[in-house]
C-alpha cells in the first residue's frame, strides 16, 4: 500500500474527527464565555438555545467535565487511528513518530486555537448554535464525567483536600467583581462607577460598625434641659434627627426629630414654654453591631426608618448609623462636590497627605486611590495602631503596605492626625 493510498484512507475520517473535535473545543469556550445576563434575557424573551445554554452553566462543572472527555476521546482515539495506520507504511517506531508529530499540529490548530479564536469572537452566537449538540455531549458523557471527578476527589481526600459537589469554581459576586476592576484597567469604567459598584458587593461583607458614627462623634442632647435650650440645641445641631440622653451619655432615651419639633411649635403658637419634649420624643432603634450593611439597608427600607444606634453584646453604646451612611457607602460623599474630595484629608505640595486619625480607610483609598487594606480596623488610627502594636508617639515614623505613616498629633491615647506617603518602592515593613 502506498503512502498516497494510505492518506488518501486516512484523510476523510480524520478531517471528520478533527472538525467533531474543533466544534467541541469552539463549544466549550463560547459556554464559558458567553453573557450570562444576555443568555437569561434571551431565555425570558423565548429562546430556547438560550434555555439550553442556561441549563448547561447552571452545572458548569458537569459540562467542562463532558466536554472535555468528549473531546480527550475524539483526539486520543484519532492519533492512535494514525498512528496505526502509518504503521503500515513506516514500520516500527518511525511511523509512531511521524503520526504524533502529525497529530499534534493538526490538534493544536484545528482543534484547539483556531475554533476556540473564532469563538471567543462571538461566544453568545456561537453558544446559542452549538447549544444542541452540547446538550447531547453533556447528555451522553456528563455521568462519566461525573464518576471521573468522583474518582479525584476520593484520590484528593487522604492529603486533606476536599471538594463539596456543589462547589463553585468562581462566585457570582466575585465574577461581577472582576469584571469590574478589568473593565476599569481597561478605561472601559470609570473610577466613580467602579467604587459604586464594588461599594453594593461589599455591603453583605461589611457590618454598621465600619460607617458606623463613633459614639465619641454623636451630637446628643440632655433630655432635662429646659425645652427652649432642647429646641436651641436641635437648631445648632447639623442633623435632623439627634439622640436624647438622660443622666448618662450612654443612657439614650430617645431621638428628637427636627420636623417633630416644628410641628409642635407650630401647635402651641410659638410658645416654648408649652412644648412638651417627651411627647414628640421618638422611641430608639438598638442594632446590634455584628449587622452586616445589606440587612440593615434592607431594615432601614422596611422599618422606614433612617436612623438607628448601635449597641454591643452587654448593650453598651458603640455609635449611631443612619440610612445616609450605607449610601454613601456606595456613591461616596453625597454632599462632596468633587470626587476626592473627603473631609479630613488634605493632599499637601510634597506630595504627602495629611490624613485625621478618625477617617475610614476606605474613605481614604476612595480619595487617593490607594490600597490599604481595611480587615483589622476601619480607621487609619487603628490601622498604624494594629500594624505597630503599639499606641505611637507625636513624630513617630512607621513603613507598612508600601506607605509611610509620621504621627503628627495625638490627644491622650487618640491619634489624631497623620502625614501618608504615596505608594513607596520595595517597603513592605515596619519601622519605627
Amino acid at each position: 500500500m502506498t503512502v498516497i493510498a494510505v492518506i488518501a484512507g486516512l484523510a476523510p475520517v480524520l478531517i471528520a474527527l478533527l472538525s467533531l473535535s474543533g466544534l467541541i473545543s469552539a463549544a466549550e469556550t463560547s459556554m464559558t464565555a458567553a453573557s450570562r445576563g444576555r443568555m437569561h434575557q434571551l431565555e425570558r424573551e423565548g429562546d430556547r438555545a438560550a434555555k439550553r445554554v442556561n441549563g448547561m452553566i447552571a452545572d458548569q462543572e458537569k459540562m467542562i467535565g463532558a466536554i472535555l472527555l468528549s473531546n480527550n476521546v475524539i483526539n486520543i482515539g484519532a492519533s492512535a487511528l494514525t498512528t496505526v495506520t502509518l504503521a503500515t507504511v513506516f514500520p516500527g517506531p518511525v511511523g509512531a513518530l511521524i503520526a504524533t508529530a502529525v497529530m499534534t499540529v493538526l490538534i493544536v490548530i484545528f482543534s484547539e486555537i483556531l475554533p476556540k479564536s473564532l469563538a471567543i469572537t462571538r461566544p453568545d452566537d456561537v453558544a446559542r448554535f452549538l447549544s444542541l449538540p452540547t446538550f447531547w455531549v453533556v447528555k451522553i458523557f456528563g455521568p462519566l464525567a461525573n464518576g471521573a471527578q468522583w474518582v479525584v476527589r476520593q484520590t484528593l481526600r487522604p492529603f486533606g483536600i476536599h471538594l463539596a459537589m456543589e462547589m463553585d469554581v468562581l462566585a457570582a459576586h466575585e465574577e461581577i467583581r472582576g469584571a469590574v476592576e478589568y473593565h476599569h484597567s481597561e478605561g472601559l469604567v470609570e473610577a466613580r462607577d467602579r467604587h459604586m459598584l464594588g461599594g453594593v458587593l461589599d455591603l453583605a461583607e461589611m457590618d454598621v460598625t465600619q460607617v458606623m458614627v463613633h459614639r465619641k462623634s454623636i451630637s446628643m442632647i440632655d433630655a432635662d434641659l429646659p425645652p427652649r435650650e432642647i429646641v436651641a440645641a436641635l437648631l445648632a445641631s447639623a442633623h435632623t434627627r439627634v439622640p436624647l440622653y438622660k443622666d448618662d451619655a450612654e443612657n439614650i432615651v430617645g431621638v428628637l426629630h427636627a420636623k417633630d419639633v416644628l410641628q409642635a411649635i407650630a401647635d402651641a403658637e410659638g410658645r416654648m414654654v408649652d412644648l412638651d419634649i417627651a411627647a414628640i420624643t421618638r422611641d430608639p432603634w438598638f442594632i446590634p453591631d455584628t449587622t452586616n450593611l445589606k440587612d440593615q439597608l434592607n431594615a432601614f427600607l422596611k422599618r422606614q426608618s433612617h436612623f438607628a444606634l448601635v449597641v454591643d453584646e452587654y448593650g453598651a453604646l458603640q455609635g449611631l448609623i443612619t440610612l445616609e451612611d450605607i449610601l454613601e457607602e456606595i456613591v461616596g460623599e453625597i454632599d462632596d462636590e468633587h470626587d476626592t474630595s473627603v473631609k479630613g484629608v488634605r493632599p499637601q505640595p510634597d506630595g504627602m497627605v495629611w490624613v485625621e486619625g478618625s477617617v475610614a480607610i476606605r474613605d481614604l483609598n476612595r480619595a487617593v486611590e490607594w490600597d490599604l487594606p481595611d480587615e483589622n480596623a476601619v480607621t487609619v488610627a487603628g490601622l498604624v495602631i494594629h500594624e505597630a502594636q503599639t499606641i505611637p508617639r507625636v513624630g513617630q515614623t512607621f513603613i507598612f503596605y508600601r506607605h509611610r505613616f509620621e504621627v503628627v498629633s495625638r490627644d491622650r491615647n487618640q491619634i489624631t492626625a497623620l502625614r501618608i506617603s504615596p505608594p513607596l518602592d520595595n517597603h513592605d515593613s515596619i519601622e519605627a
